[in-house]
C-alpha cells in the first residue's frame, strides 16, 4: 500500500495521521512502531535515539551530565537528524553516522541524564515537531502523545513490569553477556524513577491515550494487539 492510499473507506489519506507510542525504556516501542510502520506505509521515527546521539556528543566532550548550562550551549551547536530507512532510522549527529554508536549502555544511561533538563527537552522537542510536521508518521518515546504531538489521531502508551521488561533486554544482549539480570532490572527502575518524576514532561500517559500492557503477552501478541489499535482509531 502506497502512502498515498487510505487503509479504510471515509479515512483521510494515511499519510497525514501520526502514531504516537510512548512508555518506559524496555517496553518494545521501537519494535511495535517498526511494525505498525511497515504495516500501515507510515515512517518510524525513533526519537530516543535523537537523545542518545546528543548524550554522545555530551560524552565525547567530557561534558558533566548534570551541568545544565554546559549541555545547553552543547546544544546550541549541534544538529541532529534522522533518516528513513528500510528496518531502522540513520541517525546524523554533526551529519556524521553514528547510528552503530548509540546503543551501548553508558550512551543509553547517558541520555536518560541529559533528557531531565528542561531546555534539552525543548530544543529536542522543535526537532521532532519538525520531522513529523508533515504527518505520515510513527514516533515513539516518552512523551510524544503529550507534548510533541497532543494532536496525534493515534496514542498509545505501552507498558510492562519491569522484572519482564528487564529480562527482555538481557535476552538482547546476545550469549552470556557480563551484565547480571538483576543488574538490568535495576538499572530499568532507576530509569523509570528519574523519566516519571522529572519536573518537565514526565512519563505518563496521555489522557486519550490507550493502555497496552504487554507483561503477559508474548512480542507477537503485542505487536497484533498494537495493530489493532491503530485499525480500530482509524475506523
Amino acid at each position: 500500500m502506497s502512502v498515498e492510499e487510505s487503509p479504510l473507506p471515509g479515512v483521510e489519506p494515511i499519510r497525514k495521521i501520526i502514531v504516537a507510542i510512548d512508555g518506559p525504556a524496555g517496553a518494545g516501542k521501537s519494535t511495535i512502531a517498526r511494525h505498525l510502520a511497515q504495516h500501515f506505509g507510515l515512517l518510524n521515527l525513533e526519537t530516543g535515539a535523537m537523545y542518545r546521539a546528543f548524550a554522545l556528543k555530551a560524552l565525547r566532550a567530557s561534558v558533566p551530565l548534570d551541568d545544565a548550562a554546559a549541555l545547553e550551549a552543547l546544544a546550541a551547536e549541534t544538529t541532529v537528524r534522522l533518516e528513513p530507512g528500510d528496518e531502522n532510522n540513520r541517525v546524523l549527529l554533526d551529519e556524521e553516522d553514528v547510528t552503530g554508536l548509540i546503543r551501548n549502555p553508558m550512551v543509553t544511561s547517558a541520555a536518560s541524564r541529559v533528557s531531565v533538563f528542561p531546555s534539552i527537552r525543548s530544543w529536542m522537542v522543535r526537532l521532532q515537531q519538525q520531522l513529523g510536521a508533515g504527518g505520515g508518521v510513527v514516533m515513539e518515546g516518552r512523551d510524544i502523545g503529550t507534548v510533541v504531538f497532543p494532536q496525534a489521531e493515534v496514542k498509545i502508551f505501552l507498558d510492562a513490569a519491569p522484572e519482564v521488561r528487564g529480562m527482555r533486554r538481557y535476552d538482547q544482549m546476545g550469549p552470556k553477556p557480563a551484565t547480571q539480570p538483576e543488574d538490568v532490572i535495576r538499572e530499568l527502575r532507576t530509569r523509570d524513577e528519574r523519566d516519571r518524576n522529572r519536573a518537565d514532561s514526565p512519563l505518563k500517559p496521555a489522557e486519550d491515550a490507550v493502555l497496552l500492557d504487554s507483561t503477559d503477552m508474548t512480542l507477537e501478541q503485542a505487536v497484533q494487539a498494537a495493530e489493532a489499535i491503530v485499525t480500530a482509531k482509524l475506523a
